[in-house]
C-alpha cells in the first residue's frame, strides 16, 4: 500500500507537468496563429494597394494572363491548342467588359457553349462569373435577369453533361449559388455607385445654393450700405448747406446767429462722421464705434426735429403711444423714413415751409405721417429723381408697408407708410 501511494505521489508531478506543456504549447501556438493572421492581413493589403496603382488595363489583363499560364502550364500537350483557343476566346472579351457589358458576356457565353459542345473542362469558366457580376455591375435589371437566366442554363447543361450518375444536385446547387452570388454582388456595386452618385449631386448642388444665398448676401447688404450712406449723407449734407447759407447771410446783421450756425454746422458734421462709422462698423471688427452709438429710433426724432428747425425747416412732432417695445431695427426704419421726408422737404421747398410729423405706435404696427406746406409740388407725371424715394419704399416694404409719397390735395407734400411690427421683417441695421 505504501508503495502504490508513493508510485500515485510520483505520478501527480508527471500530470501536472504535462498539463503546463500543454498550455504553454497551445499559447505558443495561438500566438504563431494570431502573428500569421496579422501578416496576411498586412500583405492581402499590400496587394491591394500594389493592385490599385497599376494602370486599368493592366488590372483588366490580369485574369486573362493567369488563366492563360495556367492553361499552358497545367493542360496535356495533346489537346494544348483547342484549351489554348478556348481559354482566349473566354477570357480575352475581359478586357473590354467595362466598356460594352452586354457584348462581352454575349462573347464569353458564345464561348462556353462552344466549349460544352466540344467537351472540354476549363478553368476560363469563371469568365462568365465575372462577365456576369460585370452586366449586373452596369446595365439595367433587365440585362442582369437575361445574363442570369443565360448562366444558369449553362449551369444546367454544364452539370447535365459532365456530373457523375447521382452527383447531379450538389455541383448544380454550388454553381447556381456562385452565380447569384456575381449577380448579387455586381447588382450591389451598381446600387452604392449610383447612391454616391446622388450624394455628389446633392453636394454639388447645396454648395451651388450656397454660393448663390453668399452672393445675395454680398447684394444685400451692398444695397443695405448704399442705402445708409445715402440717407446720412443727403439728410447731413443738406442740413449743412442750409446753416451755411444761414451763416453767410447772418454774419454782418447778427454774428451771434452766425456763430451759432456755425456750431450747429460742426455738430451735425461730427453726427454724419458718427452714423458713418457706426453704418460702416460692421465691416470692420476694429472699428468700436458701431458698440459705442446706439441706432437712432423714435426718441432721437425731437432732436431730428429740432436740427430742422435750425436749418431753416420748422418742423413739429407728435408721437402718439409708447415706443419702448417697438423693435430696434424698426425704430431706426422709421427715424430714416422720417429723416429722408424732412431731408426732401428741405431741400425741395420754397422758405417758410413748414413741415409736420406724426407716429403712431401700437403693439403689432407703426403708422407714420410726414406732411409739409410747400407750394411748389413737382409736376404730376414727373419722374421722381434720385434715390429718396426708392429707399424708402424698400425700407417700408420690408415691414410690410406699402408707402405713399406724393402732393396733398391742399397743396404741399406727403410721405404716409404703416409699418406691421408681426411681419417680422428684415430690416437693415
Amino acid at each position: 500500500m505504501t508503495e502504490a501511494a508513493a508510485e500515485a505521489g510520483r505520478a501527480r508531478p508527471v500530470r501536472h507537468r504535462d498539463r503546463v506543456r500543454q498550455v504553454w504549447t497551445a499559447g505558443r501556438l495561438r500566438r504563431y496563429l494570431d502573428l500569421a493572421s496579422v501578416r496576411a492581413v498586412r500583405r492581402l493589403g499590400a496587394a491591394r494597394r500594389w493592385g490599385s496603382r497599376l494602370p486599368p488595363v493592366a488590372r483588366e489583363a490580369l485574369l486573362p494572363a493567369l488563366l492563360l499560364v495556367n492553361i499552358v502550364t497545367t493542360h496535356a500537350p495533346r489537346g494544348l491548342p483547342v484549351a489554348v483557343a478556348l481559354t482566349a476566346a473566354l477570357a480575352l472579351p475581359l478586357l473590354w467588359r467595362r466598356r460594352a457589358p452586354l457584348t462581352v458576356f454575349g462573347v464569353v457565353a458564345a464561348a462556353a457553349f462552344v466549349q460544352w459542345l466540344v467537351g472540354v473542362q476549363l478553368p476560363a469558366d469563371v469568365a462568365l462569373l465575372v462577365a456576369l457580376y460585370t452586366v449586373a455591375a452596369n446595365a439595367g435589371r433587365r440585362g442582369t435577369l437575361v445574363a442570369g437566366a443565360v448562366v444558369e442554363a449553362g449551369v444546367l447543361l454544364a452539370c447535365l453533361r459532365w456530373t457523375a450518375d447521382g452527383a447531379f444536385l450538389t455541383p448544380f446547387v454550388a454553381a447556381t449559388a456562385m452565380a447569384v452570388a456575381a449577380a448579387v454582388l455586381g447588382m450591389n456595386v451598381r446600387t452604392t455607385r449610383a447612391y454616391l452618385a446622388a450624394v455628389e449631386e446633392r453636394a454639388a448642388r447645396l454648395e451651388h445654393q450656397q454660393e448663390q444665398q453668399a452672393r445675395l448676401a454680398v447684394a444685400e447688404e451692398r444695397t443695405r450700405i448704399t442705402r445708409e450712406m445715402h440717407d446720412i449723407v443727403t439728410h447731413n449734407l443738406s442740413v449743412m448747406v442750409a446753416l451755411t447759407d444761414a451763416a453767410v447771410y447772418a454774419q454782418h446783421r447778427s454774428p451771434e446767429r452766425a456763430t451759432a450756425a456755425m456750431l450747429q454746422i460742426s455738430e451735425t458734421g461730427r453726427q454724419a462722421l458718427t452714423d458713418m462709422r457706426r453704418s460702416l462698423g460692421v465691416l470692420r471688427t476694429d472699428e468700436p464705434d458701431a458698440e459705442r452709438h446706439p441706432l437712432p429710433g423714435i426718441a432721437q426724432l425731437r432732436a431730428l426735429a429740432d436740427q430742422m428747425c435750425a436749418a431753416g425747416l420748422p418742423t413739429s412732432l407728435e408721437v402718439h403711444g409708447g415706443h419702448s417695445r417697438v423693435p430696434a431695427t424698426a425704430q431706426l426704419t422709421v427715424y430714416r423714413l422720417v429723416q429722408e421726408a424732412l431731408t426732401n422737404a428741405l431741400k425741395h421747398t420754397p422758405a417758410g415751409t413748414r413741415a409736420k410729423v406724426r407716429v403712431r405706435c401700437s403693439a403689432s404696427a407703426v403708422t407714420v405721417a410726414v406732411t409739409d406746406s410747400g407750394s411748389c409740388p413737382p409736376l404730376p407725371g414727373a419722374a421722381p429723381s434720385g434715390h429718396g424715394i426708392p429707399g424708402m419704399r424698400e425700407r417700408a416694404a420690408a415691414y410690410g408697408g406699402r408707402l405713399r409719397a406724393g402732393p396733398l390735395p391742399g397743396g404741399g407734400w406727403g410721405v404716409h407708410t404703416r409699418l406691421d411690427l408681426g411681419s417680422g421683417g428684415k430690416v437693415p441695421a
